[in-house]
């Protein structure tokens, strides 16, 4: 993730309109946190504004999440991409990872190129791939389909698999359930004597 000012970038969300909010952190810096309305210029170039600052976590998490929302309902714009943590993988599923078979946007080159010796069976068997590329931040997906690079399941800004959203819905549904009163049971006669 990028840095500003000396504060690493937790998390950013960027809209549909280009405009979006970031959550930094500097650990020796005065006010630890602080979220950013955020752009990237022209060049590609990603500039920060109108700083609020704070040492509560808990507090500035909740300020980021209130300013994205409250730009989205004022502006009537959706979410485009979430930034987060951690690398962005890609596999090359065509073709060897080599000069002009990749994207290279500005201020986001890859961090890794990694080539295997053959094409083999990746993210276990679920395709086969070439090799792999790992970026800072996640590339579009015009970015991705133009250079037929697939996403890695458990990248930062996947959706979570079904399996896994219907497993945690079931876990609400039951503590719902548990917290209401049982119904009343009703008695059924016996209908052996007929």
């Amino acid at each position: 993730m990028d840095k500003n000012q000396g504060y690493a970038i937790l998390k950013a969300v960027m809209l549909e309109n280009g405009r979006g909010f970031a959550l930094g952190e500097h650990p020796t810096a005065p006010s630890r946190y602080v979220t950013w309305a955020c752009y990237d210029d022209k060049d590609g170039q990603r500039q920060y504004g109108w700083g609020h600052y704070g040492n509560d976590r808990t507090a500035m998490e909740q300020d980021f999440t209130d300013r994205v929302q409250d730009y989205q309902r004022i502006y009537n714009v959706g979410i485009r991409q979430t930034e987060a943590p951690g690398l962005y993988k890609y596999y090359s599923t065509q073709r060897p990872v080599d000069i002009g078979t990749f994207p290279k946007p500005p201020y986001n080159k890859p961090d890794e190129i990694f080539n295997y010796d053959q094409r083999i069976p990746v993210e276990n068997g679920s395709f086969l791939a070439w090799g792999y590329l790992t970026y800072t931040r996640p590339l579009t997906e015009k970015q991705a389909s133009d250079y037929e690079l697939r996403p890695a399941p458990d990248n930062p800004d996947r959706p979570r698999p079904i399996a896994e959203q219907m497993k945690d819905a079931a876990k609400l549904a039951e503590a719902d359930r548990g917290s209401e009163a049982p119904a009343p049971q009703r008695r059924q006669p016996d209908r052996g004597d007929r």
